[in-house]
């Protein structure tokens, strides 16, 4: 592909909070064209209608799976709820191979035949330019760049305790994201098998413990990791530590202080700090903080896009708001 000639991307799904953030980033893209717009509520509205400064010239359109025939794109992004992706997938294998599908759901996380992007900790990353790539969940990346580092020095299994904002729950209306249901509350879930404790098992051949929760606030996240150590480690070594593993990443800020999840919000990196180490020096306990909608989803969709082109994973990403 010429260095000058703009990537079609096409997405369906684009009605839900992920998808909007996704659009705005896509849109300021040097090199990404937005084509193609799929959402059966939104359709007949101009991208325009949708985001600021967005292109009028687009409009959504109530997409089947079996319009993939008519509609070219270099790549697919399928921000669909979980367990409908696969007929797309279906139908994109059928008429257009070649083209990069990127899914935001967790219906590829577990698929060995499709690449798990984050892109930080990427250990196995594919020969060539990846075109089945899987974006992980928000919760899971949180989780991971919290234990990548220690991985080795991990005795039994972590605890993460995860507290994210009502976005994270959709937009389809449930208790997790209703205003009235948590004003003044704090609502637990799935506390065992939840789908982001078994990705982050599977990816980080680490057994976890994830306990999730949605709060009244609407946007960001915040998660403890509580991990009993090998061998024993003072806070000032588990900074040092994890200063060298994201030394080179510049969306994983690394600080000694707990992250302040506010200070995340509307941000693309991700904070990891508030190291704590009981006296035996044989107990870890290590915060992460991220936008749910950022980092944590669209700002990754956009990282995984650039590497699937052979671009710099950072262009288009704004490092600081």
């Amino acid at each position: 592909m010429s260095a000058n000639k703009d990537i079609s991307i096409g997405l369906a799904g684009a009605r839900g909070y992920v998808g909007r953030e996704l659009l705005v980033l896509l849109e300021k893209h040097p090199r990404f064209r937005v084509d193609h717009l799929g959402s059966r509520q939104l359709e007949g509205k101009s991208l325009s209608d949708l985001i600021e400064g967005g292109r009028a010239d687009i409009r959504f359109e109530a997409l089947r799976e079996n319009d993939m025939k008519d509609r070219q794109a270099d790549a697919w992004i399928l921000a669909l709820p979980n367990g409908l992706a696969a007929p797309w997938v279906d139908a994109i294998n059928t008429h257009a191979a070649d083209t990069v599908i990127l899914d935001l759901s967790g219906d590829h996380r577990f698929d060995d035949n499709w690449h798990y992007g984050l892109p930080e900790i990427d250990s196995e990353a594919p020969e060539g330019d990846p075109k089945r790539i899987s974006n992980p969940g928000c919760y899971a990346t949180a989780m991971q760049l919290a234990l990548y580092p220690m991985y080795g020095r991990i005795k039994g299994t972590p605890r993460c305790f995860g507290v994210s904002g009502y976005s994270g729950a959709g937009t389809t209306p449930s208790d997790k994201n209703d205003p009235a249901v948590l004003k003044d509350n704090i609502l637990a879930y799935a506390p065992v098998n939840h789908l982001h404790e078994r990705e982050v098992t599977r990816h980080m051949d680490q057994q976890v413990h994830f306990m999730p929760h949605v709060a009244s606030f609407f946007r960001g996240l915040l998660m403890t990791v509580d991990m009993e150590l090998a061998k024993p480690m003072t806070a000032a070594e588990v900074l040092t530590l994890f200063r060298q593993s994201y030394s080179f990443e510049p969306l994983v800020h690394v600080q000694p202080d707990t992250p302040d999840m506010r200070d995340v919000r509307d941000q693309h990196h991700a904070v990891l700090g508030g190291f704590a180490v009981n006296e035996a020096g044989d107990r870890l306990v290590a915060y992460a903080a991220l936008d749910n909608l950022l980092k944590g989803a669209a700002t990754q969709a956009v990282q995984n896009l650039n590497i699937a082109f052979d671009l710099d994973p950072m262009t288009g990403i704004p490092q600081n708001i």
